[in-house]
């Protein structure tokens, strides 16, 4: 698959006027998967790689700590997953994850970053189907071999494992995620993931023409800008 993945996902800014918007993102995300998985990061994957992701961040601890005790109270907001889709400046093909407690609200929102910038918001499936929906874990390593082993010991269905400059990279189906943590954990004890993610990958990408980049630039920018708005996945070629 490559390592241009890490360049697929498009997270806003971690500039210091940005920091407010990224611990709200972190928090809600936090908040959601402690409410959903449980409050103990040993037995939830999920939220154990998501708070070593914030940290990496650099999201305080209060900020960790303040999420989890909100969903240990049980009440707060009721938020729920929304998916968009379609195309965006220059052809290109989005996919945008939100987290939102008002879903009429969140679409409007969304669809008026496409329509301001001339784009075409899609139904679902409408390019989803030309993207991967993978669990990407990647840490030190070069024995690719030795993983792959391990995780078929554990009968993980992985997508594809590579190494490259020290690190190993698995890929495998989204609904493999806990499966393949758990079985990499099992074998080789405590990793420090450098990515721990489910993220869309693009099966092909598409160069964006020069007229089209700073239309295809500021739908970005719009969408970043919207609170309810998690994750943006796109095939550009940026």
């Amino acid at each position: 698959m490559g390592r241009a993945y890490q360049n697929r996902k498009e997270s806003m800014a971690k500039t210091s006027d940005a920091k407010a918007k990224v611990y709200s993102k972190y928090g809600r995300e936090i908040y959601v998967c402690a409410k959903a998985g449980g409050l103990d990061p040993s037995g939830n994957l999920a939220l154990r790689g998501l708070i070593d992701r914030a940290k990496k961040d650099q999201v305080p601890t209060h900020v960790i700590d303040k999420a989890i005790d909100k969903a240990k109270g049980g009440g707060g907001e009721d938020f729920a997953t929304a998916r968009y889709e379609g195309f965006g400046p220059g052809g290109s093909m989005v996919i945008i994850d939100c987290l939102t407690d008002n879903p009429n609200r969140t679409f409007g929102d969304v669809r008026q970053c496409f329509t301001k910038t001339k784009c075409k918001i899609g139904t679902q499936g409408t390019v989803s189907h030309m993207f991967d929906h993978s669990a990407i874990l990647v840490f030190n390593g070069d024995d690719e071999d030795a993983v792959l082993e391990a995780l078929m010991e554990q009968d993980v269905d992985v997508t594809d494992i590579e190494s490259e400059d020290g690190k190993v990279t698995v890929f495998a189906p989204n609904t493999e995620y806990f499966k393949t943590k758990q079985a990499l954990l099992d074998t080789f004890g405590e990793i420090d993931f450098d990515v721990d993610e489910i993220q869309f990958i693009p099966q092909n990408t598409a160069p964006i023409a020069a007229d089209d980049m700073e239309m295809f630039e500021k739908f970005l920018f719009m969408l970043n800008d919207l609170d309810d708005v998690q994750n943006i996945y796109h095939n550009a070629e940026v």
